[in-house]
C-alpha cells in the first residue's frame, strides 16, 4: 500500500498514513487507510480542490474515503466536504452550528483570500456540517488495527480545533492550523491566543517528544518545533 504513496501526489509519514500540500495556501490533507476505513483530514478550499483530492485517493488505495475530520471551520479545510458523499463527518463540538450560522462570512473569507465567487458560492451551498462532534476525545477504528485519536483541543486557534492523532512508531498527529510552519500562526477573529499555548502543551502530550507534527500549513515538524512555536505565542499572548 505504502509503495506508491509519492507517485499518486502523497507525502508517505509511515504505514498507511500520508498527506498532500495542496496549492495556494499550502494547506494540508492528510489520509490514513486501514483495512475497513478510509480517514481524510480536511477536504480542501473548493469542490474542484475536493474532487481531485478524492480522485488521489481512488488512485491510490482504490476506495473511497469513508471518515472525514474537519481541523477547524475555515474555508481552506472545509469547503470540498460534499465532494465526500457517504464519509462521516467529524468536527470540535459546536462546529456544525457555526457552519451553518457562519456560511456568507465562510464564502466571504474565501473570495477575500482569492477563490472565484462561483466557485465559492458553488461549495457553501452545499457545505457539509460534521455529523459527529467531538466534546473531548474519541477513537475511530478503521479496521486492521488501525486506530486515530480524534482530540477537540481548542478554542486556540480558532474556535473549534480537532487535531488527529494516529499511533506508531513514530506516531503521526495532524495538527490543523494548531501547528504553522510556512508562516506565523494566523490569529484571526475566531483565535483565542490567549489558550493557544495551552492547546500546544496538550498537543505535544499527546503525540509525545517522537512524533512526527503535521502543520496545517508548511512542512512536517518535530516537537522541538511545537514547543518552540508554543513559546513564542506564550510571549506575545499570555497563557491560560
Amino acid at each position: 500500500m505504502d509503495v506508491s504513496w509519492e507517485e499518486f501526489g502523497w507525502e508517505r509519514l509511515g504505514h498507511g498514513v500520508g498527506r498532500c500540500r495542496l496549492p495556494g495556501w499550502d494547506a494540508t490533507v492528510g489520509l490514513v487507510a486501514g483495512a475497513g476505513g478510509v480517514l481524510l483530514c480536511d477536504t480542501g478550499s473548493t469542490l474542484r480542490e475536493g474532487t481531485e483530492i478524492r480522485d488521489r485517493v481512488r488512485a491510490l488505495l482504490g476506495r473511497d474515503v469513508t471518515h472525514v475530520a474537519l481541523s477547524h471551520p475555515h474555508f481552506d479545510h472545509v469547503l470540498g466536504t460534499a465532494v465526500f458523499s457517504g464519509a462521516e463527518v467529524y468536527g470540535a463540538a459546536g462546529m456544525a452550528d457555526l457552519l451553518r450560522r457562519e456560511a456568507d462570512g465562510i464564502r466571504a473569507s474565501a473570495v477575500r483570500h482569492g477563490v472565484s465567487g462561483q466557485d465559492a458560492s458553488a461549495a457553501v451551498d452545499v457545505l457539509v456540517a460534521p455529523d459527529h462532534e467531538v466534546a473531548d476525545a474519541l477513537t475511530l477504528d478503521l479496521g486492521g488495527g488501525r486506530r486515530v485519536l480524534l482530540a477537540n483541543l481548542g478554542p486556540a486557534h480558532s474556535g473549534h480545533d480537532l487535531v488527529a492523532v494516529v499511533p506508531g512508531a513514530p506516531a503521526v498527529v495532524f495538527c490543523g492550523d494548531l501547528v504553522e510552519e510556512s508562516g506565523e500562526p494566523q490569529a484571526g477573529p475566531d483565535a483565542v491566543p490567549s489558550r493557544w499555548p495551552g492547546a500546544l502543551d496538550r498537543l505535544l502530550a499527546l503525540g509525545g517528544e517522537d512524533a512526527v507534527y503535521v502543520p496545517g500549513h508548511g512542512a512536517v515538524v518535530n516537537a522541538a518545533f511545537v514547543r518552540e512555536q508554543r513559546d513564542r505565542l506564550a510571549a506575545l499572548h499570555g497563557s491560560v
